[in-house]
């Protein structure tokens, strides 16, 4: 299997166990966030709003462990430790774009999509999900 096939497919799974394990998390942080539900109801409102939250944070997965494949490629930093920086300094860069989710997504105040920005249940359960994608990525990769 070619490396950029392994790291995109290693990418497209951990993101699908992140999105299976997101129940858990929203027990553990008693917070009702959740990515699939935050991607997934921005396409559609209606009952598959699910399996196109799992595609498209699929598809996310797909395209970042496409970018982290290129870069391990031209790094000689550990590959592990290579996802999981990489998937945690994504999480704080892009964490303040939750000012537009809570001001314009469509489905905002509906369960799965609380209040992100200010919360730190919210910056919790990201930190956890994106160190769980990056450990994952970085193994299956």
């Amino acid at each position: 299997m070619s490396s950029r096939l392994r790291s995109a497919l290693g990418g497209a799974a951990a993101a699908t166990a992140w999105g299976l394990l997101e129940p858990i998390d929203r027990r553990l942080f008693r917070y009702d966030y959740s990515d699939i539900a935050l991607l997934g109801k921005a396409v559609t409102r209606g009952p598959y709003w699910r399996p196109a939250g799992f595609s498209l944070h699929a598809v996310n997965g797909a395209a970042f462990g496409l970018a982290y494949g290129e870069l391990r490629s031209r790094v000689s930093a550990d590959p592990r430790r290579l996802a999981l920086v990489l998937a945690l300094a994504e999480h704080v860069a892009l964490y303040p774009l939750s000012y537009f989710v809570d001001r314009y997504h469509p489905a905002r105040g509906e369960p799965g999509i609380p209040p992100l920005l200010r919360s730190p249940r919210a910056f919790g359960q990201a930190t956890v999900r994106h160190a769980l994608f990056g450990l994952l990525l970085g193994r299956w990769a």
